[in-house]
């Protein structure tokens, strides 16, 4: 498309502004239409991003997670109506015994989340308390959060939960007799082809993958210094963050569940219709599914589904246009890197279609 001849360059001045470290895939169908890397994948030192470059993905891990639940209600396993405490054995916790799998998938549940982002808590401040390294299991996150009271009943409105998919993830253990990252990893990304995506530890050397850091500014915004992000969240991912993708393995991703690879045809469907309406943002409704949102204009077409992540030292998103079979990738190693670009990349695409 025309239209991206002029991405590269936008994309560079950000670069050297330093407001953007990551890389950019466009693609639909079978075909690239855009790709680009840039800022360093470790600033200290001075290596570049690739498009080969691992990323932490943040919530868009959750995507992978509801896949991983779909396939088990494919299989009989458990539906959308069953009760989640009865189910994981939780009982005398304070989650309601009426929550159910489709409460969790679509920010339903009402549950006490372990950081309330909406009341303006910051996720990286749970670890000044608690070792962040002492959290590497599924089941290590519940002191975190089963305790706390609930926002309000299961079904009575939406709340984003990121705790709901640690619930999943123990449920998908339970039925599995795997951990949760090997049932990824054996049912998602090798069924999808993302031959380079994996579960990394912080404390562990690894190829290719991005280090996060986001920079230290002072009172006039001139950047003075730059801040990792290795005490920010646990060490290794879970079912609510923190797999590793490239930018081709995520668009291989979404591309085969929308293909019809990874789920039945009927949950292939739902996957991509709104289930939940949400709120409205501007001149969009935002509607919740089975891990993606959609922005459904005035008139009621969906113009477009995402899934996006942030924690410090980290952000992305993958935006999917149904209308033009166009994908939308952008991972960054910062945490302010993926937003700006998304809406201009997304200008693009609306105003020439």
């Amino acid at each position: 498309m025309k239209s991206f001849d002029k991405l590269n360059r936008y994309f560079q001045e950000l670069e050297e502004q330093d407001k953007f470290s990551g890389v950019v895939l466009i693609t639909q169908g079978d075909a690239q239409l855009y790709a680009g890397a840039y800022g360093y994948a470790s600033r200290p030192w001075k290596i570049p991003n690739t498009l080969d470059t691992r990323f932490d993905t943040a919530s868009i891990t959750k995507l992978f997670t509801s896949v991983a639940m779909l396939q088990l209600i494919d299989r009989g396993a458990f539906g959308f109506d069953t009760g989640v405490i009865d189910f994981l054995g939780l009982e005398g916790t304070a989650i309601s015994r009426d929550v159910t799998v489709f409460h969790l998938l679509t920010h339903l549940s009402g549950i006490g989340d372990d950081c309330e982002e909406e009341d303006g808590e910051v996720y990286e401040d749970l670890w000044k308390t608690k070792a962040n390294y002492s959290v590497t299991e599924t089941a290590d996150f519940l002191p975190q959060f089963v305790h706390k009271p609930a926002n309000f009943p299961p079904g009575q409105r939406c709340r984003y939960c990121n705790c709901a998919w640690i619930l999943l993830g123990l449920m998908i253990e339970q039925v599995t007799g795997m951990t949760y990252r090997d049932t990824v990893r054996q049912n998602i990304f090798a069924r999808a082809g993302m031959a380079r995506s994996d579960f990394f530890h912080m404390d562990r050397v690894q190829e290719d993958v991005a280090e996060g850091a986001d920079p230290i500014e002072d009172d006039d915004g001139r950047i003075v210094g730059w801040k990792k992000n290795i005490y920010s969240f646990p060490p290794v991912g879970s079912p609510d963050a923190g797999a590793h993708v490239t930018a081709g393995d995520l668009d291989c991703f979404l591309r085969a569940v929308k293909a019809g690879e990874l789920l039945s045809p009927e949950l292939t469907e739902a996957f991509f219709t709104p289930q939940v309406r949400d709120r409205e943002i501007d001149d969009w409704v935002r509607w919740y599914s089975y891990g993606l949102w959609f922005y459904v204009d005035q008139s009621g077409k969906v113009v477009c589904c995402q899934k996006e992540g942030i924690n410090a030292g980290v952000s992305g998103m993958i935006r999917h246009f149904p209308e033009q079979d166009i994908n939308v990738v952008i991972l960054s190693n910062m945490e302010s890197g993926a937003w700006k670009p998304v809406w201009k990349i997304h200008e693009l695409i609306v105003d020439n279609h």
